[in-house]
């Protein structure tokens, strides 16, 4: 099967799996292949192009993924044979991802071609040394070249497996939608250190889910999915979390990353306070 044209959808939180997305359509690029690459979360599924390959990545969270993406994964229109690969990125172990999601596209039309799980850096609980972090990536790059050329040369593949992991990926999705109980969004919810916050309003502008209202300062609602995006990316480092190893965070991009050109009243990033 030769690829010509790819659409490849992404959600990347602190950044790990943008790092993998950007270098694969630079080798698919490089090989001759067209490359249309969106943000998941501003992305309406029913405008694919199913002509075009489609490819898919997400963190794993949970054992699977966040419920945004599977909201998309969902919403994607009924087809006839378009082909379709994923990359994860991960921290060691999924369980619940690569069979269900390979199930789930199957039945709605599509010929999954090839599946990639990536471990790379660690952005909560407890967060390794920049050394141990550079590593991670050197080598996650490395694996997503190489990725992308065994899509190109009709390499890759995509295994099926039907039972545990469909357990896993309903345990997991039940307890990501949990998060979205008000009492856990209370009990787990980040809190904004006045004393360090500039009010720059980035956190606001790079929450996928719309979570963050700014005012004097950031205001959470009740509907986040704990990305980490906010959290890892504020220039500041004024937003606290309760899953972060001593207040530390991982990040492998900067904020200027997610905030859209037409963002340009919010104060620019590299004017923040050091």
């Amino acid at each position: 099967m030769q690829i010509e044209k790819v659409e490849f959808y992404y959600f990347s939180g602190t950044g790990n799996t943008i790092i993998l997305v950007e270098k694969m359509v630079e080798t698919f690029k490089k090989y001759g292949v067209q490359v249309q690459l969106r943000p998941i979360e501003k992305s309406d599924p029913e405008t694919i192009n199913l002509q075009h390959t489609l490819g898919l990545a997400f963190p794993v969270a949970g054992l699977s993924t966040y419920p945004l993406v599977w909201e998309f994964i969902e919403s994607l229109p009924i087809t006839d044979g378009t082909p379709v690969f994923m990359l994860d990125t991960l921290a060691g172990y999924s369980g619940g991802i690569v069979g269900p999601l390979h199930n789930k596209l199957k039945k709605k039309g599509y010929e999954p071609i090839g599946a990639c799980e990536i471990i790379m850096p660690l952005n909560i609980f407890f967060i390794q040394s920049d050394e141990t972090r550079s590593k991670l990536i050197e080598e996650g790059l490395k694996k997503a070249d190489k990725y992308a050329k065994a899509i190109i040369n009709d390499e890759a593949n995509w295994g099926s497996f039907p039972v545990l992991p469909t357990f896993l990926c309903n345990m997991s999705r039940f307890l990501m939608r949990s998060w979205e109980w008000k009492s856990q969004q209370k009990l787990l919810g980040f809190q904004v250190k006045k004393s360090k916050c500039n009010q720059c309003g980035i956190c606001s502008q790079i929450c996928p889910l719309n979570n963050i209202e700014m005012k004097e300062y950031p205001i959470y609602k009740c509907k986040c999915q704990f990305c980490m995006r906010c959290v890892s990316l504020c220039p500041q480092k004024a937003i606290n979390c309760k899953v972060t190893y001593k207040g530390k965070t991982h990040q492998a991009v900067t904020a200027k990353k997610f905030i859209t050109p037409d963002k340009s009243s919010i104060k620019d990033e590299i004017k923040a306070k050091p």
